[in-house]
């Protein structure tokens, strides 16, 4: 049997690796069109920093070392430009001299990945940059270390572009992060990424949101990116993260079926309709496990998982890929952001009916040195209390917390259970009762009616670009409990303060005909005090995510509202 894989890296270089395991016999050609066989894509921003300083350490097969170990051919700086379906064959062309020739197989696997999105305003220059291949980044890293580089743009804010803003600022550099939408990391909802926005401006960054580039001219000293809000950022660089597009050019030609922006439609054997052609990674189509519909996942793990299912199939294992969670983590300077599942968003889009939570719990023992908050969100369907999807944002614990609830879903845990959870625990580590124990409770608690929640949608106002608290026809008691330090020192407008100790000796303050919103600040006096109000007969609602997340949202919305200004009086 012999094997044509277009296409290294993380699909195309797992399935040679599992077709030799399987079968010691099989010939097997790797045509890449890139200078690297096997590279750790997701390690490149760091690689420019210096983070990772040695290059040869994000270089994980060479063609060489692909031969040795393996016994597989790979054939770098070689691009597949045409495939011959019918009589098994395809065209190859060597980068290096110009030569074509062709190659015949018996299974094909197609595993060219995505390439950038290109907008019309972008320009081509040596001040330029793309970020998808180790070309790409020793360019990067090469043209600031030899030009005297001070600042940078950066257009995106997706995975790659906070991280190269990140690694810029590592540098140094003045940075700015260009983002159309009202957000970077579109995985996060508006509470959670707030969070993410504040981290970045206190490091630095200089944050555009909700902006669209008109214009970019460069010059001899400096580029030019001018914003349809009157703004015109002056750089010495910048670079284009903006999105990428499956690069299917070839299933195209052959008329393979495709799907969502022409990506390759497989089953869930990996096969595409045309009969011994495979495909894997950023180029297809795959299920959403949660939701079941068709999507684009681009994350390294699946497209793994995909090459060694195509590789199975291929040497007559049986093997299905049921499709993808998008489990992901972010690391930005100190701050871990990690999300499973899917995001509130999906869940109004797509008429769910759901159930939130927001907790802001330390990640190990607040008696044990450097504890740190993390928040939670967790989303779970109210009728059968299946996991949704979840996002965590904090500075310590992030990554293991995101996987149990990545597992808890893949496992069918409902969403109560997880109080139930055996998590290991000291004192370095975690708490007695881990954060995803204490969001078990918590579902526990409003699902059996011991305590209602109010969240932030309720209290402030829904637009963006407002900040303003609803309460205006004095229904509703809004009742902030921290201590009377904390509420002078900062609070929410329109909240009243009783701190916890003190509520029994003052609850005649309070009107029972009305409805009560009650704030601490993460949550947990407050729900201790409407377990007092409740029992007093009082009709009283836990302000989920508490002051804390209150505050991040409210300066999230006046930062976007100050844009917004800006941009009205340009």
């Amino acid at each position: 049997m012999k094997v044509v894989i277009i296409g290294g890296v993380a699909g195309g270089a797992t399935a040679a690796a599992r077709i030799r395991r399987l079968n010691e016999n099989a010939e097997i050609i790797v045509f890449e069109k890139t200078g690297y066989v096997s590279f750790a894509n997701c390690g490149l921003p760091y690689h420019v920093s210096d983070v990772i300083k040695d290059k040869n350490k994000l270089i994980l097969h060479t063609p060489t070392s692909f031969l040795e170990r393996f016994n597989i051919i790979a054939k770098v700086n070689h691009e597949v430009i045409d495939i011959d379906p019918i009589n098994k064959y395809v065209t190859v062309k060597n980068l290096k001299n110009d030569d074509v020739f062709i190659e015949k197989y018996d299974k094909l696997i197609l595993s060219p990945g995505a390439k950038p999105l290109i907008p019309p305003f972008f320009k081509y220059s040596d001040k330029t940059f793309t970020l998808k291949t180790l070309e790409d980044t020793f360019r990067i890293k090469d043209y600031i270390k030899y030009n005297n580089v001070k600042s940078a743009a950066v257009i995106g804010g997706g995975y790659i572009g906070v991280e190269m803003v990140e690694n810029l600022k590592r540098l140094n550099l003045d940075v700015s992060l260009i983002e159309l939408n009202s957000q970077v990391l579109t995985s996060l909802d508006e509470d959670m990424v707030s969070f993410v926005h504040s981290y970045m401006i206190a490091k630095g960054i200089n944050l555009y949101l909700s902006v669209e580039v008109t214009n970019m001219e460069v010059n001899n000293n400096e580029v030019l990116t001018t914003l349809n809000n009157g703004i015109t950022l002056n750089t010495d660089i910048v670079i284009l993260t903006a999105g990428i597009s499956p690069n299917t050019e070839l299933a195209k030609k052959i008329n393979l079926e495709l799907g969502l922006k022409n990506s390759i439609i497989v089953d869930k054997k990996m096969q595409t309709s045309v009969e011994d052609i495979y495909a894997v990674g950023d180029a297809v189509e795959i299920k959403n496990y949660i939701t079941g519909e068709n999507t684009l996942i681009s994350l390294a793990g699946p497209a793994n998982k995909q090459g060694r299912i195509a590789a199975d199939n291929i040497c007559n294992v049986d093997s299905e890929y049921d499709g993808s969670i998008g489990t992901s983590i972010l690391k930005l300077f100190d701050m871990s952001i990690a999300s499973t599942g899917i995001n509130e968003k999906i869940c109004k889009k797509d008429n769910y009916k759901y159930e939130k939570i927001i907790l802001s719990p330390l990640a190990h023992a607040g008696y044990y040195p450097d504890a740190k908050v993390l928040t939670l969100k967790l989303i779970y369907e109210k009728e059968t209390l299946r996991i949704l999807g979840s996002q965590i944002v904090g500075f310590e614990g992030v990554d293991k917390r995101i996987d149990v609830i990545s597992t808890a879903i893949r496992g069918g845990i409902k969403a109560d259970k997880l109080k139930e959870l055996d998590l290991a625990y000291a004192p370095p580590y975690s708490l007695a009762k881990d954060p995803i124990n204490l969001a078990g409770c918590i579902v526990d608690n409003i699902e059996k009616g011991i305590i209602k929640q109010v969240h932030y949608e309720h209290i402030i106002n829904t637009d963006i670009i407002k900040t303003d608290i609803i309460n205006t026809d004095n229904s509703v008691i809004l009742l902030d409990t921290r201590t009377e330090a904390e509420y002078n020192y900062e609070k929410a407008d329109g909240f009243i303060n009783i701190p916890l100790d003190n509520l029994r000796n003052r609850i005649s303050e309070l009107d029972k005909s009305k409805k009560i919103y009650v704030m601490c600040q993460s949550g947990l006096r407050s729900y201790l005090a409407c377990r007092i109000l409740i029992q007093n007969g009082f009709d009283a609602y836990n302000f989920s995510g508490g002051y804390r997340l209150y505050s991040s949202i409210h300066k999230n919305r006046q930062m976007a509202m100050h844009q917004y200004n800006c941009g009205k009086d340009k």
